[in-house]
């Protein structure tokens, strides 16, 4: 390995593209095209974690710039229907305007700035409680109060600030940038992304299940707890009987990421070989003394096995089409990651998180999870979100399965990173050149978002 230069080393085992290769159903190409991330191994500063400064250049350059996700078609179904997307000190409405249509704006009453929508809900104008200034839902001014003492109000140019809104997979994103200016659109901004999503329709799904928690950590330290599996062993050691973690592939693209964990074989830094049958135990998190509820018939392996539930799992959801879905997408983790902070678990892996500062501070976070299902016949109401606070687990809902007691794991090291990353004698973190090169690649996407808008 010594002879192999640095940015072409990988772990010994299978990758995940030859483990694919060999199932009964194979997934698209791009899951065999690699796209590496190195930019060489200089040290991520630990200021970008710490630094009120860093945290304001976040807020100026990328949040108030770039496309991010605000909530799911189903969160306004209806005309008149509302939802409050907050990021930072910047508030937005998010409002169904016509059948077809869905506005964003900024969420701010144009006569005294009071917070226009304080809860979502329908609605038949935008009204706010102060005086009662009042907005259709196209963001046109409806009613102002004692007009006679506002001869300078011109109606045509006090209408709300609306800001670029767009859809894709069923998930409503917005741009805080004035809707006249243009730019990059959210499909330029997707890029392939669109493409490998594709098959899996996210628009015909719903949000089964919702849960946020606010940690005590940087908004970045908590996702990126979730951007590598150089963690398993230390943190989530059941998952190496069934999860190939430092065989685990990553691809970086312009503005996002993915990384492709190979199931249904077993971590290379195991000193054991563990049966099918202990594989498919530890995906199902059977413990110690309890009985499998399943047991894997002679010749089969975990990923085949699991390949024929899963398709008879989603064949009243999608029919036929579950015959076409790769064993690949059935059993193994595939998580992308949208930049900043958005990341949908690809096939039917229901999953998607986002993460984002908690208010305005740069040492609190909140973590959101969805759970995005199929569903038959109409489409049932979103979940409403249940909130956590900074002692409260994951589990504590009983709304997420599985995904909550691995959650919690994950939990106890990221407030310990805030404590550690406060009190660091280093100016700066080396991180691996492979396993954590979506985390450099982050910050080589942030620096580039943060000098573009300094340069303006």
């Amino acid at each position: 390995m010594q002879d192999v230069p640095v940015h072409l080393r990988r772990s010994p085992g299978p990758s995940f593209k030859s483990i694919a290769a060999k199932d009964a159903v194979l997934p698209a190409a791009h899951f065999f095209e690699e796209k590496p991330f190195f930019e060489g191994t200089q040290d991520i500063p630990v200021s970008r974690y710490t630094s009120r400064e860093f945290f304001d250049l976040e807020k100026e350059h990328v949040w108030r710039q770039v496309w991010q996700m605000a909530c799911r078609e189903e969160h306004v179904p209806v005309v008149g229907d509302t939802y409050i997307y907050d990021i930072c000190d910047m508030s937005f409405v998010i409002v169904r305007s016509a059948e077809n249509t869905i506005r964003a704006f900024w969420n701010v009453c144009n006569h005294r700035g009071r917070q226009l929508v304080s809860q979502p809900g329908r609605m038949k104008v935008l009204r706010c409680p102060f005086h009662g200034f009042t907005w259709n839902l196209d963001g046109s001014l409806a009613f102002v109060p004692t007009e006679w003492d506002f001869p300078h109000i011109e109606g045509d140019d006090f209408g709300l600030h609306e800001v670029q809104v767009d859809v894709w997979g069923g998930f409503v994103f917005i741009k805080p940038r004035p809707v006249d200016e243009g730019g990059e659109t959210l499909t330029e901004y997707l890029g392939e992304i669109v493409d490998h999503f594709a098959p899996w329709h996210m628009e015909t799904r719903f949000v089964e299940a919702h849960v946020a928690k606010v940690f005590n950590a940087n908004w970045k330290v908590v996702e990126e707890a979730f951007m590598e599996s150089f963690h398993v062993a230390g943190t989530h050691p059941q998952q190496m009987v069934r999860l190939g973690d430092v065989n685990t592939q990553y691809d970086c693209y312009e503005n996002f990421s993915r990384a492709l964990h190979p199931s249904g074989t077993p971590s290379p830094l195991l000193n054991w070989v563990p049966t099918e049958q202990e594989m498919l135990e530890s995906l199902l998190d059977v413990r110690e003394g309890e009985e499998a509820p399943v047991q894997i018939p002679e010749g089969e392996t975990l990923r085949s096995f699991a390949a024929q539930i899963g398709r008879a799992a989603l064949r009243p959801a999608i029919g036929d089409e579950a015959d076409a879905v790769s064993d690949a997408e059935l059993i193994d983790a595939m998580e992308y990651t949208i930049l900043p902070n958005f990341h949908p678990w690809a096939s039917y892996q229901r999953a998607v998180y986002r993460f984002r500062p908690h208010g305005d501070s740069h040492e609190q976070a909140v973590m959101e999870v969805m759970l995005i299902s199929p569903f038959e016949g109409e489409r049932p109401a979103p979940a409403k979100c249940a909130w956590l606070g900074v002692d409260e687990p994951w589990t504590k809902p009983d709304v997420l399965g599985i995904t909550g007691r691995i959650l919690d794991q994950d939990s106890t090291n990221i407030a310990k990173l805030q404590v550690g990353l406060r009190s660091a004698p280093i100016a700066g973190l080396r991180m691996s050149s492979y396993q954590e090169s979506r985390i450099r690649h982050f910050h080589a996407w942030l620096e580039k978002r943060i000098a573009a808008g300094e340069v303006k």
